[in-house]
């Protein structure tokens, strides 16, 4: 472990030195596309390791995975550490490799309850009539006792209150159908987007987040980001549940001499963007009381302009790499981070902030008692861990040797409102009586009970015609057969009669 007072970010007229315990009055890492924004992140990511504190940041572009491997320095880099009085030694720190959709880590997990009707009303894009129905599902659930851990489960408790939105609504106020089917259909694009399979169980444990090695290190979890930046809202949505679960579960701890935590939240413009009043005064309630937590958040941007006031005002150690200004839009911003910055009387902030080359930045950090050093033009040091991405295989061997693995690599269902509710109703469709036959129905069997008659009238009508049949021809047998019998009979008597009494003729 580091035995310096804090994170050496860089060289100015003085070493800028980020305090461990001042690091949980959060900070501000800002600058256009392509000025060294991710190697700051990944040096104070390996000091805090170092020092012993845990530390969680998302990964957008991958290249945050090398603080897994040894960085291998060229001559460059040592060239500059060597100005700094530094002595580079190529160094891994403990990484733990976590992924919502369970592809390049650990899966993250959060359940329906944990999100809160708040947060998904901001992940469904609802509007606030839909926001209010979707707090009366939360809060019919609770009352009711039915977990709400997946979307099956919300989708469950959404049908459950069109069912019985009558009886409901005069509770609860007014459900209308149309709005349930309106969520709903928001549930399917969400489900469509992969969220799906970040909705459930076992859930992340806060305590998994906040280990340490063998050797005190802290272990630094990245969570794999570019898959997930394609649903933006699911991303900036899941790092504030995040940031909102800490809030509310870790216990007060004051000014720690380092913190207990380090919050990294990459494109952190995303967060803010569309976001509603009650969403942003929450942002800012949180951000401003979790230091006292000992968590320290470091949100990562282009230009502080993206970062509300009053967020930004909580902002304490501020690195800030080049800006460019080309549109009116972004002087107005270029001027507003110039001003946000205390004054050098050795230069313009204004002008060297167009001037910074890669690698370079104007540093403010806290001093002791709390307050923003002057700001400095420092050149940011050269990272000891592998400046690019782990290869796919380094990444495999990580995670097979990770302290938390086969704790959440399968996900577990268990009994919540999707299966209560259905039993629920599958055992009121068993125990009701059959519903009285519908029109349709009644005529159906008016009509098969008259076609059973006509039946039976055809068949007792052939059933006559061929007796008639039958006499008809018996008696055509008889005229025709009677007489001809009768002459027949005639002659061979008379044959008879005269054989016995001789009068046979004679033949000549």
């Amino acid at each position: 472990m580091s035995d310096l007072p804090g994170a050496f970010v860089g060289q100015g007229t003085n070493p800028q030195i980020l305090l461990y315990s001042r690091a949980n009055r959060h900070g501000l890492i800002a600058g256009a596309t392509g000025t060294g924004k991710t190697i700051t992140l990944q040096i104070l990511a390996q000091a805090f390791s170092d020092a012993g504190v845990p530390v969680f940041a998302a990964d957008i572009k991958g290249d945050l995975s090398g603080l897994s491997q040894p960085g291998t320095p060229n001559e460059k880099l040592l060239e500059r550490a060597k100005g700094m009085n530094l002595d580079l030694t190529p160094a891994a720190a403990p990484v733990v490799f976590w992924d919502l959709y369970g592809e390049k880590g650990h899966p993250i997990r959060a359940t329906i309850s944990e999100m809160g009707p708040l947060l998904l009303a901001r992940l469904l894009d609802l509007n606030d009539v839909q926001e209010g129905v979707l707090n009366i599902a939360f809060a019919v659930a609770d009352k009711e006792g039915l977990l709400l851990l997946d979307l099956d489960d919300l989708r469950a408790m959404l049908k459950y209150l069109s069912e019985n939105s009558k009886e409901i609504g005069a509770t609860y106020g007014q459900v209308s159908p149309t709005t349930i089917a309106t969520i709903q259909r928001n549930l399917l694009t969400l489900e469509n987007q992969g969220a799906a399979k970040f909705f459930g169980e076992p859930a992340l444990r806060l305590e998994d987040l906040m280990r340490t090695n063998i050797s005190g290190k802290g272990y630094v979890n990245i969570l794999a980001s570019d898959r997930l930046m394609q649903n933006p809202k699911l991303y900036s949505t899941f790092l504030l549940w995040l940031m909102a679960e800490l809030f509310e579960e870790l216990p007060e701890v004051g000014d720690p001499e380092k913190p207990r935590l380090v919050f990294f939240f990459d494109e952190a413009h995303l967060l803010f963007n569309q976001a509603s009043k009650a969403l942003l005064e929450k942002i800012e309630q949180v951000v401003r009381l979790i230091r006292s937590k000992g968590v320290g958040i470091y949100f990562i941007t282009q230009n502080p302009a993206d970062v509300p006031d009053a967020v930004l005002g909580q902002l304490g150690n501020r690195v800030q790499h080049a800006l460019r200004a080309y549109t009116p839009s972004e002087q107005k911003g270029l001027k507003s981070a110039a001003d946000s910055f205390r004054v050098n009387p050795e230069f313009n902030t204004l002008e060297v902030l167009q001037q910074l080359g890669t690698g370079e930045a104007l540093v403010s950090l806290m001093d002791e008692k709390g307050r923003p050093n002057i700001t400095e033009r420092a050149l940011i040091r050269p990272p000891a861990s592998r400046m690019g991405p782990a290869t796919e295989q380094e990444r495999a061997a990580i995670v097979a040797a990770s302290p938390v693995g086969g704790m959440y690599d399968t996900e577990r269902d268990r009994e919540s409102a999707y299966e209560l509710l259905s039993a629920r109703a599958a055992k009121v469709a068993a125990d009701a009586p059959p519903p009285p036959p519908s029109a349709e129905e009644k005529a159906a069997a008016k009509a098969a009970v008259q076609a059973a008659k006509d039946e039976e009238r055809q068949r007792v009508a052939d059933e006559k015609a061929k007796a008639k049949a039958t006499a008809d021809t018996l008696k055509t047998v008889k005229q025709v057969a009677v007489p001809i019998i009768r002459s027949v009979g005639i002659a061979i008597v008379g044959q008879l009669m005269r054989g016995m009494f001789g009068t046979t003729k004679r033949r000549r």
